[in-house]
């Protein structure tokens, strides 16, 4: 069992003023990605179609006044219909690779409490891999069960470690847009080095959220799931999905240049 993280650094144009597919990207991680022997479960990031509008309507923040209310209302069904387009896109073009993929809409069967997973029946994804299908699940927007923010956003990261646990994952596979985790931020510091090895004990000095863009706490926030999976003695890594051929040979069961979380 194979679980499949696609960022959504990697899906979309992350920067973009609007939510805007990167198909150059997309075509090629669909690609590579269908190379893979085991049963697999494929979760992918938001990009630009969630980060934009989950940060434009506070989703997650606390809810004072009625106003504040159907405000939140607004933005969780316009970020559940950007998220579903998204998802789309890339089953579309997961399905045109010859990959069996059903898209599965988290918000219809999730419902967290205090931005945690606390209802959830992973069955019908079991069914669905137990069948020969690759269910594609993604970052979104779902009720809470905390009256004082009502809504909330369940990164794919967490995602991955609820479903990893639940489906008992022989592999974790992770895709950014940076080889893994660095001493520093690699993009602005050419001085970063890789760590390649990731433990509870390793002292890191990572910032909450590096792109402000990013609501679900950046790389600090991935590296905090992982370890969650890690202490269920599930190994993870982390590689750059932007590196042609990187995805295809991790799926493949090749070794990759990256960072495992162990």
């Amino acid at each position: 069992m194979m679980i499949v993280k696609l960022g959504g650094s990697a899906l979309t144009i992350k920067d973009a003023n609007e939510p805007t597919v990167d198909e150059t990207n997309l075509n090629r991680i669909a690609e590579e990605v269908s190379n893979y022997n085991d049963d697999m479960v494929i979760v992918h990031g938001a990009g630009s179609f969630g980060h934009i509008l989950a940060k434009k309507y506070g989703i997650g923040g606390k809810i004072t006044n009625a106003q504040e209310n159907l405000f939140k209302i607004e933005g969780l069904s316009l970020t559940q219909s950007s998220m579903q387009l998204l998802n789309y896109y890339v089953v579309s073009k997961l399905q045109e690779k010859g990959i069996p993929a059903i898209g599965i809409k988290p918000s219809s069967f999730i419902i967290t409490e205090n931005q945690r997973i606390t209802v959830c029946d992973t069955n019908i994804v079991k069914r669905y891999v137990n069948e020969g299908f690759v269910p594609v699940l993604y970052g979104d927007a779902v009720l809470d069960l905390n009256k004082d923010i009502k809504f909330a956003i369940i990164s794919g990261d967490q995602l991955i470690t609820y479903f990893a646990k639940a489906l008992k994952a022989d592999k974790v596979i992770l895709s950014s847009d940076v080889d893994g985790i660095f001493t520093d931020n690699p993009k602005t510091n050419p001085d970063a080095k890789l760590i390649e090895v990731v433990t509870k004990d390793t002292q890191l000095t990572l910032t909450e959220n590096e792109n402000q863009a990013d609501v679900t706490g950046g790389m600090a926030g991935k590296i905090r799931e992982l370890l969650e999976l890690a202490d269920e003695g599930i190994e993870s890594m982390i590689i750059n999905a932007e590196k042609e051929g990187n995805l295809k040979s991790a799926v493949s069961g090749k070794e990759v240049k990256g960072t495992i979380i162990k």
